[in-house]
């Protein structure tokens, strides 16, 4: 007998601050990678799918991306962004006397 299958695998990419498209609201979104793969004997073998998706963390809405939109997202939320509220840091040198 052989015994095979498929097996979903959900990894949270980024965590990123979006205007919801349903709520209309300013939260975080998960951007996530769901990852289906054939299994053998319960052993994963291959990925068979993999799809990108957001979700609201407000709402709860969930929309499918490219797998383009999500590396355009990811690569965004990787850039450094500016603390608010904290002071800036400048390296200045003074000119010792």
């Amino acid at each position: 007998m052989i015994i095979f299958g498929t097996k979903g695998y959900l990894y949270t990419l980024a965590m990123i601050t979006l205007v919801c498209g349903r709520c209309g609201n300013p939260a975080a979104h998960s951007l996530k990678k769901r990852v289906t793969k054939f299994s053998l004997f319960f052993i994963p073998l291959f990925p068979i799918s993999t799809k990108y998706v957001t979700q609201c963390t407000f709402c709860g809405a969930a929309q499918q991306l490219s797998k383009e939109q999500a590396d355009q997202l990811l690569a965004s939320a990787q850039q450094p962004q500016a603390q608010y509220g904290q002071p800036a840091v400048h390296n200045h040198q003074h000119p010792t006397a």
